[in-house]
């Protein structure tokens, strides 16, 4: 049952994850499972990392829900851990991920640190993987 609700609290925002892995494999991206966590890189997503996102300029992949999206395979094997610590994440916080990412940037910001490097969840997912 615990297991269906980690699936279940994150699914509208995993959707929108694989409407933009769909948008991955039709653009001429690729797709695997991997431990229950959907994994898609190329394709337009990929340039659309590779270009940067608002406050953390380019990115070797972002998640959404339980889906993961990276500009290359190397990127996805290489950010495995950092981005299943965000997985854990929305399967702890849900939909409300969306408002709490970005609010979570917004106090680092007013706080004096970087909206991206200083954020709680990035914070987080840095620690996952030993890193600080």
């Amino acid at each position: 049952m615990f297991r269906l609700l980690r699936y279940l609290w994150p699914l509208p925002v995993s959707a929108l994850g694989m409407l933009l892995a769909m948008l991955a494999r039709i653009s001429g991206g690729h797709w695997q499972r991997a431990a229950g966590v959907v994994e898609a890189w190329g394709g337009w997503p990929a340039w659309v990392l590779q270009a940067g996102l608002p406050f953390s300029g380019p990115v070797a992949a972002i998640t959404f829900g339980h889906v993961v999206l990276g500009d290359s395979i190397e990127s996805l094997d290489a950010t495995r851990v950092h981005e299943r610590a965000h997985v854990r994440q929305f399967e702890r916080w849900g939909v409300l991920m969306l408002v709490l990412y970005p609010l979570a940037g917004a106090v680092a910001w007013l706080r004096g640190g970087d909206p991206y490097r200083d954020n709680h969840f990035e914070r987080e997912a840095r620690a996952a993987e030993g890193g600080r």
